[in-house]
């Protein structure tokens, strides 16, 4: 029996988006014919899917004007049954190709409600406005999965079904960086995977980094993500000569590349400061520490703390404290049976609650109720 075709694709997402290329590709291959458009994307990452080459630009204008005309004409040539978008910039895109009978996919990674204020690019009157506009009409008519249940609070008035499914680890994806837990006690190593900013507590981070290095100077922190801000706003901090040597800044990278310096790390670190949505939305690499067997430091917002206390598996501390931070990398690095123990029972966590295998299953069931009330 032929695979009903569908359609995933995104103008912004890097073309080693975990979440899109590691997680939803190979799990809809097993049941759907894949295509899969990304900015400058690798057709070698998953086999069972077939990837489209993007072209990249930084600022949506560009996207929206040369981008998309190029992803809609694709939607009309592959003729899927179902178009998965995952920026609002395609919604324009999508509502076209729901005109020729297609099901249009819309997930919600972020909630632009709350953080249009505090972006540096890509804002403005005339793109807050028509983001406004069509994201209403989005809720309005078409299917909308959310990567997290906080952004209900927002997305009220929703006419179609609609979906929670978090982005948890997948263990089979992770158990190849997965390493024994030890640290070197006289060289303790952090771990950072995402964005670099003042909202993420960069500042701060660097600040606790600093005090920790008087008590053990040979420390390392791999920090791992885009610079969201210019760089005269990162070297203010990084070119501190106490620390330079300690911190390893090492840009956008691939997944796959930056998770083998868990090995010997003494945490993970995901610490975000009460901006926009932080607050009410997990941060991926919370669990994915958790899935590797490594103590967590994270911000000790409720939901966060609702998950690493409920299995002791890190330390919640306020983001905006560098003194905070400080003491929760030296608590880790001068315990390290504990923080053992604290790894073990955040893998026990994730492997019960938080593993990708459940929502792969929501995933597939969401895809077919779509296509059902196609058929119906």
């Amino acid at each position: 029996m032929k695979k009903p075709r569908v359609f995933l694709v995104s103008t912004a997402h890097p073309a080693t988006d975990p979440r899109i290329v590691f997680k939803q590709c190979p799990t809809l291959a097993d049941r759907y014919d894949v295509f899969c458009a990304l900015p400058r994307a690798d057709p070698t990452v998953c086999p069972n899917a077939r990837f489209i080459r993007l072209p990249y630009f930084r600022r949506v204008i560009w996207r929206v004007l040369l981008t998309s005309p190029l992803v809609l004409w694709h939607g009309i040539r592959l003729r899927p049954a179902l178009i998965h978008i995952y920026v609002p910039e395609l919604l324009p895109v999508a509502f076209v190709c729901r005109l020729f009978g297609t099901r249009v996919i819309y997930e919600v990674q972020e909630n632009l409600h709350r953080k249009l204020h505090i972006r540096t690019l890509n804002r403005g009157a005339v793109l807050e406005l028509a983001f406004r506009w069509f994201d209403r009409l989005a809720s309005r008519y078409l299917y909308l999965i959310f990567t997290e249940h906080g952004y209900l609070s927002t997305y009220t008035r929703l006419r179609k079904p609609h979906v929670v499914i978090y982005n948890y680890p997948l263990l089979s994806f992770l158990d190849p960086f997965r390493q024994p837990y030890r640290p070197d006690p006289h060289q303790p190593s952090f771990l950072l995977i995402g964005l670099l900013s003042p909202e993420r507590a960069f500042d701060t981070l660097i600040e606790a980094l600093k005090r920790v290095a008087i008590r053990y100077p040979r420390l390392e922190a791999h920090l791992f993500g885009k610079q969201a801000s210019p760089s005269t706003y990162i070297e203010q901090f990084v070119s501190l000569s106490a620390i330079r040597s300690n911190v390893k800044l090492y840009g956008y990278t691939d997944q796959r590349q930056a998770l083998l310096k868990a090995a010997g790390a003494t945490a993970g670190l995901a610490l975000l400061k009460p901006v926009g949505d932080y607050p009410e939305s997990y941060p991926t690499k919370l669990f994915e520490y958790m899935a590797l067997g490594l103590p967590v430091i994270t911000s000790d917002f409720p939901l966060y703390r609702e998950v690493v206390e409920r299995h002791n598996c890190g330390l919640c501390v306020s983001a905006e404290e560098p003194a905070a931070i400080a003491g929760a990398l030296l608590y880790l690095t001068e315990h390290p049976t504990l923080a053992k123990a604290m790894g073990e029972r955040g893998r026990r966590a994730v492997e019960a609650c938080y593993s990708w295998a459940t929502e792969s299953a929501k995933l597939f069931n969401f895809y077919e109720l779509v296509l059902q009330k196609e058929r119906s």
